[in-house]
C-alpha cells in the first residue's frame, strides 16, 4: 500500500472515531438518559461491502452459484476467500435494515459525516494493520 493511500486511511480513521465521539458526547449532555440509533440511514448489502473491501486491496471478487452454495473468488488469483455459512443466519432473517437516526438529528443535531465507502475503507485499514502483527488472525 502506498503512503497516499496510508493516509487517506488514517484521515478516515479519524474522521469515524470523531464523529463516534462525538455522537456519544452530544448523548451524555442530556438531562434525561435516553436510546439514540447512531446510523448512516444508508442501506447496503454483504456482497457490496465485500466488493468494496476487495476494491480497496486491487483484487476482484466474483460470484459464483447460488443460495448457500454461493462463494466469491478473487479474479486474480482464484482462491475462495468469501462461503456462505448459515451459522450466521439470523433466527428470523429480515429482508431489509435500516438504521433511523433522525431522533439523533432532531434532539442532538447530530447527522453522519462518514460516508459507507470511507468505512469500508477505515475496517480494510484495520485488518490488514492487524493482520501485520498477527497474521493469524
Amino acid at each position: 500500500m502506498d503512503q497516499k493511500v496510508r493516509r487517506e486511511l488514517c484521515v478516515s480513521c479519524m474522521k469515524t472515531r470523531l464523529q463516534a465521539k462525538q455522537a456519544m458526547w452530544l448523548m451524555v449532555q442530556q438531562d434525561e438518559p435516553e436510546d439514540f440509533i447512531i446510523a448512516t440511514g444508508e442501506v447496503h448489502s454483504v456482497r457490496e461491502f465485500v466488493e468494496k473491501a476487495f476494491k480497496y486491496i486491487e483484487k476482484t471478487i466474483v460470484w459464483e452459484a447460488e443460495g448457500e452454495n454461493e462463494v466469491g473468488r478473487c479474479k486474480e488469483t482464484g482462491q475462495i476467500h468469501v462461503r456462505v455459512d448459515p451459522k450466521y443466519y439470523r433466527p428470523t432473517e429480515v429482508d431489509f435494515l435500516q438504521g433511523d437516526s433522525s431522533k439523533a438529528l432532531q434532539k442532538l443535531g447530530w447527522k453522519p459525516k462518514v460516508a459507507f465507502d470511507e468505512l469500508v475503507r477505515e475496517m480494510v485499514a484495520a485488518d490488514i494493520e492487524l493482520m501485520k502483527t498477527n497474521p493469524n488472525a
